[in-house]
């Protein structure tokens, strides 16, 4: 019934999405407290609590907004920043005792209002307003609101330290939009801009337990037809945070968050289907059906922790990942984490070095999760029974992460981490501590030290991990150096460490050139990197480095948001013999172990474009020439590679997108072409309503292999078996085409309805498109409806 209640009620409000007559000028007034930041008053002070009734509509006409204080003053941040921002923007603000309102005013006298009616999420390439809130004043973590003129809503979390987000394949600083928060919005676009109402439940946010708060707040802007992005408060670029750069919403008292509790009946059926095995009766299709039901609860403990529990939960993923191209064998491909269970405080287990990896649990039976902050300590802890056949030998594997933060000064922190993965066949256990200190307001300095005790097949080893960084962010001069060492044993079942037995040596030095607003110039950016890396014990004894590396990136920005790149760059590979050690080549019809080649020395040159937003369409490709190395067979290669993005909209509704990545080895010494990856990718959505859009994604992905051969001689290369035989390495052809239909309907976070199919074909020659032949497909249904137990 509460699906239904949702449905009809999401069908009720689309209207409201879109644009109304406009009116000429948007109404001003005098009652309000103005903030200018420009003018240094960017502490906003709050007074009490209203309990005003408003309804969120877009427009700002109840008579609350013309006390509510104001802020204006923006400043241009992106691409130069410490200048007036050229639109105007106001944003007004009041509390309630459950809740806290923002409305936006943005004039744009300069150009045309960039809006769709585009799905959660997916702003980018729309005008917007980000507002950053800081409840615990942490100077390096905010919750992120985002909205486009017509209310449309993108949230999620950015935080500042660490290495990779673990909700989100995402950088530290940058914005981690996979978490989905309950709030409302409306917007509308005038003559004169757009203006946009909000209000964000307290049930949202965690924030300080009773008192006077104080909190955090920055409002960032971004303009399509400029390319420009402004924020609130006057943000330096030469400075370790942006986050600590915030102003204040202070003095505010009564805030009640109530009750916060939801429960999360999950419905999921998957019907895959096959051919059958039978060769004289391949019309024959067999179908398999898998239903299963499971749940979430989550429950608010206080106004700083909050308890998740899961039972066989749903973690399918209504997108497939876009494939990557793995030219070099080496390392491991890191695909982002997507499942809602594990996206919400994501963040708190955010580790350097990537030690916390959820992706690593795959289907598990039951999973809880405690995630908040007390004092000035966060805590983040995860356990998990994952299902028995992801496990050798059939038995289940019991995960268990602990992180453990604190801060200490005001944008510092320290941290620790405990992570195992226990079953009965092998055990995983890592322990590690961090340090972030940032000092002088530019620099920051990291180290880490990890250790990790695997016990299989009756052996136990024990590893290590230690980094050691030094950086500056000056606005015109900036460096990062750091040293990285990973010893040989060292395992991380939970996290994501794609190469061990190596030291690595960075340095890189950046210098950025801005130009005058307004001219066709507006900033050239140099990076310069050089690295070394050597197979860790050969480090400590002062032997010749494994690999190196020397780059000069140059990119220059241009006026309204065009971008030009060229990127020389210099290697050097040797090869350990001991990587290579089941390889083996005939001489006079005996078999002998097969010698890399020596040292080899690379170059390569990357050239890029990319078109600012707009309105209807951007566009980015880049293209890679480079004399190479083909690490399977240590040989000399040329090497080229392209890859090319085409963003479509040819209205509000409809979004098209193209991609399109190849990367091709030719054998220097026989002009034989021996490696090569194409993947054309095309994606369309039409957003029916605010709530409703159906998708299309086709991607054919072409992998040609030829056979293994010799360096020096072009023999044919041979695997040795554990049995002493020999197989020769064969040439291997895979050319896939995918597509998948979904229909979706998401009127809540959490409440969602999902029927989607999808097919797999193959054919023999790539892209021919004219023998293809379904091997695989699968119909997909999902329902999930949320009960909510809050005060609103």
């Amino acid at each position: 019934m509460s699906f239904l209640l949702s449905f009809a009620g999401a069908l009720q409000l689309t209207v409201a999405s879109f644009p109304a007559a406009p009116a000429l000028q948007p109404p001003h007034d005098s009652a309000a407290a103005v903030y200018h930041a420009i003018n240094g008053q960017t502490e906003v002070r709050m007074g009490r609590p209203s309990s005003a009734v408003v309804t969120i509509d877009g427009r700002l006409d109840e008579p609350v907004w013309s006390t509510a204080s104001l802020l204006t003053g923006f400043s241009l941040y992106s691409p130069t920043d410490g200048r007036p921002a050229p639109d105007s923007t106001e944003v007004r603000v009041w509390y309630s005792p459950t809740a806290i309102y923002f409305g936006v005013r943005a004039y744009e006298p300069h150009g045309i209002v960039r809006a769709t009616l585009a799905d959660r999420d997916r702003l980018t390439a729309d005008d917007n307003i980000e507002i950053h809130l800081d409840p615990f004043q942490e100077r390096r973590r905010a919750f992120v609101f985002i909205v486009n003129p017509l209310g449309i809503q993108a949230d999620g979390t950015k935080a500042e330290g660490g290495g990779f987000i673990p909700g989100s394949n995402v950088m530290p600083g940058q914005n981690d939009l996979s978490a989905d928060f309950l709030w409302t919005s409306r917007g509308h676009v005038e003559d004169w801009g757009y203006e946009v109402e909000i209000r964000i439940p307290y049930t949202s946010l965690r924030f300080p337990t009773g008192g006077v708060q104080r909190w955090g707040v920055q409002f960032s802007r971004k303009v399509q037809h400029s390319g420009y992005e402004e924020t609130w408060t006057p943000v330096q670029r030469g400075a370790a945070s942006f986050i600590s750069q915030e102003g204040w919403l202070a003095g505010m008292t009564g805030l009640t968050r109530g009750i916060d509790a939801q429960i999360n009946p999950e419905l999921t059926s998957t019907i895959s289907g096959i051919p059958s095995t039978d060769p004289s009766n391949l019309k024959d299709w067999r179908y398999t059906s898998k239903p299963r039901v499971g749940g979430n609860v989550r429950v608010g403990l206080g106004s700083n922790f909050v308890l998740n529990g899961s039972i066989r939960p749903d973690f399918s993923q209504v997108e497939a990942d876009a494939t990557q191209v793995a030219a070099d064998p080496r390392f491991a491909l890191f695909y982002p984490e997507r499942r809602p269970f594990f996206v919400e405080g994501a963040d708190q287990f955010n580790v350097p070095n990537t030690l916390v990896y959820t992706r690593r649990i795959v289907q598990p039976d039951a999973a809880l999760k405690l995630t908040g902050r007390l004092g000035r300590s966060n805590i983040a802890m995860l356990s998990a029974l994952d299902a028995a056949p992801t496990t050798v030998g059939a038995t289940r594997p019991l995960v268990d992460i602990v992180r453990i933060t604190r801060d200490f000064q005001l944008q510092s922190q320290s941290g620790l981490v405990y992570s195992e993965r226990v079953s009965g066949g092998r055990a995983n256990r890592v322990f590690g501590a961090d340090v972030r200190h940032v000092f002088g307001g530019k620099y920051y300095a990291q180290a880490q030290a990890v250790g990790s005790l695997t016990r299989a097949a009756g052996e136990q080893k024990r590893g290590g991990l230690w980094e050691a960084v030094v950086d500056r962010t000056g606005r015109g001069w900036g460096f990062h150096y750091n040293v990285l060492g990973v010893t040989p044993e060292f395992r991380t079942d939970n996290g994501f460490v794609a190469r061990t037995g190596f030291v690595n040596v960075s340095t890189a030095n950046r210098v950025s050139i801005f130009g005058k607003q307004g001219q066709l110039f507006e900033k050239l950016q140099m990076f310069s990197q050089v690295s070394g890396l050597w197979q860790y014990g050969d480090f400590f004894k002062a032997k010749s480095l494994l690999e190196s590396k020397a780059s000069l990136g140059n990119t220059v920005t241009l006026r309204r948001g065009w971008s030009l790149g060229y990127t020389p760059a210099l290697a050097t590979y040797a090869f350990d013999p001991t990587v290579y050690g089941s390889l083996r080549v005939l001489e006079n019809n005996t078999a002998v172990p097969f010698a890399p080649a020596p040292r080899i020395t690379t170059f390569s040159q990357q050239a890029s474009v990319s078109t600012p937003q707009f309105r209807r369409f951007a566009a980015s490709a880049s293209v890679l020439r480079s004399s190479d190395v083909d690490f399977n067979e240590t040989s000399r290669v040329n090497r080229t590679a392209y890859t090319g993005s085409v963003d479509w909209r040819p209205n509000t509704r409809l979004r098209m997108n193209a991609t399109y990545a190849s990367n091709e080895f030719v054998r220097r010494v026989d002009d034989v072409s021996t490696f090569s990856t194409q993947i054309p990718r095309v994606k369309a959505e039409y957003q029916v309503s605010r709530w409703v859009f159906v998708r299309l994604i086709t991607q054919y992905e072409a992998n040609r292999r030829e056979t293994l051969r010799d360096w020096r001689t072009g023999s044919l290369l041979y695997t040795r078996r554990a049995d002493g035989t020999l197989t020769p390495t064969v040439a291997t052809r895979s050319n896939l085409l995918r597509a998948d239909w979904l229909f979706s309907f998401r009127p809540s976070p959490g409440t969602v309805f999902f029927a989607g199919y999808g097919s797999s074909l193959t054919e023999p020659e790539a892209l021919g498109l004219n023998r293809l032949r379904r091997v695989s497909d699968s119909f997909f249904l999902k329902a999930s409806w949320v009960n909510r137990f809050m005060s609103r």
